[in-house]
């Protein structure tokens, strides 16, 4: 029993719920941060008043910032539509200030707009998109009352000079003109009030006004003095005392009609100040000079002005300039009104031209007929096209109905293309929403995954089908896009959490690689590791690519300049020759040297030579080491005194002291080292029995008796004995290695060795095809003294039996060697032509038989001297040659 007492553990206390928990539905209970993140989600959907939104995150920043990520994006969004709203009322006051004043200025409704976009207002949006459309009614209205001025002023003008015409024609013209003239008069004036009664007449700019009261003016001015002139002539007419009219031509008219004689000439002009006529011809010279440049450059509107200028001064100047100037006068406002005319008649033909063109844009071929996007265009730029043909010349009703129905009809294939993009947008709503949902379900599903570079690309794959979701209005878009941006937040938390702390990581291994760069020694197993890590951080969590790679720069970039350190340090060692590295290259030298020179014995010298350099600083250092023993140990006569001294002592000295003394003087023995020796481990070996000796004694050797002989009467052997032959058994010690060679050096000999052992294989092969030849030149001149010497033939062929070819050669050919043939191509393993493949055969079945006989490769240095002992000819030089190519070379 234990004699600890035992303790009453306290029940711990249960945790209290938070003040907000139930306001958010448990989020701030949750176990998880993707629970708590899915309750703030349902909590947010139930649209919660701004001030529980601000103490919410207030809250659950402190706790879990990536479940308050969306309740700050809740705020922002929040904060950016009281913006919006505060900005759209402030540019909503401006516009609607600027409809209910009395006076619209042009300018300022179009700098509205502008402003308002480049202060971000959503002209998109309700107000400001019907404010919007109003004020461009509104500027359409007033561009329109300033164009119809224009054509008012240009129809007055007209109409004034129809009644001047008059003036020159019968007055009974004029009376039949009188009621069309007073109808286009009465409806001009008409037409007059109801553009200065329009509601925007005060918007008009201030230059027009005074146009059409001019105009007025002018108008009524003619019309008051033709009507009282032709009712004066109606009644003269009528009365022949009544007075005549005052036009010139009706009251000549009428006189004649009367019987009367035609009215005298007037009486001369008074004469008049010099500097009067002359001023006055000068100021009508520059009106004339001015309308004349205006009806050259074709300036319809200049022109007109310029002819009304003219006429002005005309009246004021008229009778003070000569007849001449005054029909250089007429002439030129002749000229003027045909420049008028010409430009009613080339507004007409480019109206005419736009109709085509209208009523063209449906009767194209087929297979090219224009787009909905393209034809709307086109309309667009054919409308406006007459506009600008408008404002040069009169309107014409009938062609404006004509290209205004060829308009609408064409008009047709824009309104199915707008509905098709209507219809197609609606379709790419609908597919943007269940891409934003189905996001929001896989988010949840996948808030807890650990597989980052998966998440990474599952989230790429979304934003790409985000992007290729299809073309929406601008309106729609940005009602769309806070919804995908909020559920791709929600989506990437985990992944930028994950990112976060890998990019912590990864800084905290750029900073060890900077450490391991920056070390004296550099630790190739440590670096390895490192990468290794790196590449597992780097396999697990994907980051940005730009800022991947900037994080791979910099732990690259100690390691790179590590190694490079390393790599100029080896190359400072490469460079700097040792003796050694001398010594090597200075044989390499002659090695080369005697490869060009192409003497095999030079070559073998210097190969020689340069091994010898190889192995120099290895055999200096083991001379060095034999030295030193040789120098501690006796002399070998020293000792061979020492036992003969030891022999001849026993008769004069006891055994026993003898004994004792041999042993005291003996030198102790080195202990051996200790080294490990396997033992025989084959079946039936016993382990503990000794080794047999090495080798055995020599014949004539002096045989000493071993410690633990089966004889021991024999005594203790000799000193000095054991140790020489414990000396002679001793295992050599093992050669040091030469120093290692610089890379320079090592590349010379390498190179040089190669090119030497080709350059032997190359004399060699010469040499041996040299001494073929003089063999069968030999055997063909039957010149024994051509015979190539032992050395020149190869280690193949022994002197004898060299000696037995050249005695072969120097008797006279005899013997057939047909069979000796064979066997040389049997030994050489070489064909026979096809005329002796049978008797081939034939001789290797009868070589079975004789068993006993020597093989045809034992013995084919008698075969060749059969051959040679033969008569020569081309088809037995041929085979002997290749048979003895090969067996040479064996």
């Amino acid at each position: 029993m234990s004699d600890a007492s035992e303790v009453n553990p306290v029940p711990a206390k249960p945790q209290a719920p938070h003040a907000l928990d139930a306001l958010t539905g448990g989020a701030f209970s949750a176990a998880t941060s993707g629970e708590r993140a899915a309750r703030i989600r349902d909590w947010l959907a139930t649209e919660p008043a701004s001030g529980q939104l601000q103490e919410v995150f207030k809250e659950l920043s402190a706790r879990d910032k990536g479940a308050a990520r969306a309740v700050r994006e809740r705020l922002n969004e929040i904060r950016r539509a009281k913006e919006q709203e505060a900005i759209a009322a402030e540019w909503a006051e401006k516009a609607q200030a600027l409809l209910t004043a009395p006076k619209l200025n042009i300018a300022d409704a179009m700098a509205w707009q502008r402003d308002a976009a480049k202060a971000g207002a959503p002209l998109s949006r309700e107000p400001l998109s019907l404010l919007k459309l109003q004020l461009a009614d509104r500027v359409r209205v007033i561009e329109d009352l300033q164009h119809r001025v224009q054509v008012q002023r240009e129809a007055a003008v007209l109409l004034a000079q129809r009644i001047e015409v008059f003036s020159t024609k019968p007055w009974r013209d004029a009376l039949a003109a009188l009621e069309p003239l007073r109808t286009d008069v009465a409806r001009w004036q008409e037409q007059a009030r109801e553009l200065t009664g329009d509601a925007c007449w005060a918007s008009v700019d201030m230059r027009f006004p005074p146009l059409l009261d001019a105009s007025r003016s002018q108008l009524l001015v003619v019309w008051d003095a033709f009507q009282p002139a032709l009712a004066q002539a109606i009644a003269a007419a009528e009365d022949a005392a009544a007075p005549l009219p005052p036009v010139p031509v009706w009251a000549d008219e009428l006189r004649a009609a009367r019987g009367l004689p035609a009215e005298p000439a007037h009486a001369p002009k008074p004469k008049v100040a010099p500097e009067v006529l002359e001023k006055a011809v000068q100021t009508v010279r520059e009106a004339l000079v001015t309308l004349e440049k205006e009806t050259a450059e074709g300036h319809g509107k200049a022109s007109v002005g310029a002819a009304a200028a003219l006429r002005a001064v005309l009246k004021q100047h008229g009778r003070h300039i000569d007849n001449a100037l005054e029909q250089q006068v007429h002439s030129a406002l002749v000229a003027a009104g045909e420049l008028e005319g010409w430009q009613r008649w080339s507004a007409d033909q480019l109206r005419e031209d736009l109709v085509a063109q209208a009523e063209a844009l449906l009767e194209r071929p087929e297979g090219q007929a224009l787009g909905g996007r393209k034809m709307q265009e086109t309309l667009r730029r054919l409308r406006e096209q007459w506009k600008q043909a408008d404002q040069g010349g009169a309107p014409n009703h009938a062609l404006w109905k004509r290209f205004d129905t060829a308009c609408n009809t064409a008009h047709k294939v824009v309104e199915v293309w707008l509905e098709k993009l209507r219809t197609e947008a609606a379709g790419h709503k609908a597919r943007r929403l269940a891409l934003i949902e189905e996001l929001s379900v896989w988010a949840q599903a996948h808030a807890a995954s650990g597989d980052w570079k998966a998440t990474h690309r599952a989230l790429q794959q979304f934003a790409e089908r985000w992007r290729e979701g299809g073309h929406v209005g601008e309106k729609l878009f940005a009602e769309l896009q806070p919804l995908w941006k909020q559920a791709m937040d929600l989506a990437a938390a985990p992944l930028e959490a994950a990112q976060k702390e890998s990019l912590a990581r990864r800084q905290a291994l750029v900073e060890e690689a900077a450490a391991l760069g920056a070390a004296p020694t550099l630790r190739i197993d440590a670096i390895k590791a490192l990468q290794q890590r790196w590449q597992a951080e780097a396999q697990t969590v994907a980051l940005e690519r730009r800022q991947e790679q900037k994080l791979w720069d910099a732990f690259r970039k100690p390691i790179d300049e590590a190694f490079s350190r390393k790599s100029a340090q080896r190359e400072r060692a490469l460079t700097e020759l040792t003796a050694h590295d001398r010594m090597v290259l200075d044989a390499s030298k002659a090695l080369e040297a005697a490869n060009a020179s192409g003497d095999t014995q030079r070559i073998r010298t210097a190969l020689q030579a340069l091994e010898a350099a190889l192995r120099g600083q290895s055999q200096a250092a083991e001379q060095a080491r034999s030295d030193e023993p040789a120098q501690a140990q006796p002399s070998p006569n020293a000792t061979e005194a020492e036992a003969s001294e030891s022999d001849t002592a026993p008769d004069t000295v006891p055994e026993n002291a003898g004994a004792g003394a041999a042993t005291a003087d003996a030198p102790k023995a080195a202990q051996r080292p200790v080294r490990a020796v396997r033992g025989d481990d084959r079946p039936g070996m016993k382990k503990d029995a000794p080794a047999a000796p090495g080798r055995g004694a020599r014949p004539g050797e002096w045989r000493d008796a071993r410690a633990g002989d089966r004889d021991a009467s024999r005594g203790p052997r000799a000193a000095g004995r054991g140790d020489e032959r414990n000396a002679r058994g001793a295992r050599p010690a093992p050669e040091e290695r030469a120093p290692r060679l610089g890379d320079t050096a090592f590349r010379a000999q390498r190179e040089a060795m190669e090119n030497a052992q080709l350059a032997l294989k190359k004399l060699a092969a010469q040499a041996h095809g040299e001494a073929l030849t003089q063999l069968l030149t030999a055997w063909e001149k039957r010149d024994a003294a051509q015979v190539p010497a032992t050395q020149d033939l190869g280690g193949r062929v022994p002197p004898a039996v060299r000696s037995a070819w050249v005695q072969a050669l120097s008797c006279a050919p005899q013997g057939d060697a047909s069979e000796a043939l064979l066997r040389l191509e049997m030994a050489a393993e070489a064909p026979t032509p096809a005329e002796h493949i049978a008797a081939r055969r034939m001789l290797q079945l009868q070589l079975l038989t004789r068993r006993n006989d020597p093989a045809p490769a034992q013995t084919w240095g008698q075969d060749a001297a059969r051959v040679l002992a033969s008569a020569s000819d081309a088809g037995s030089a041929r085979r002997l040659q290749g048979a003895l190519k090969t067996l040479l070379r064996k």
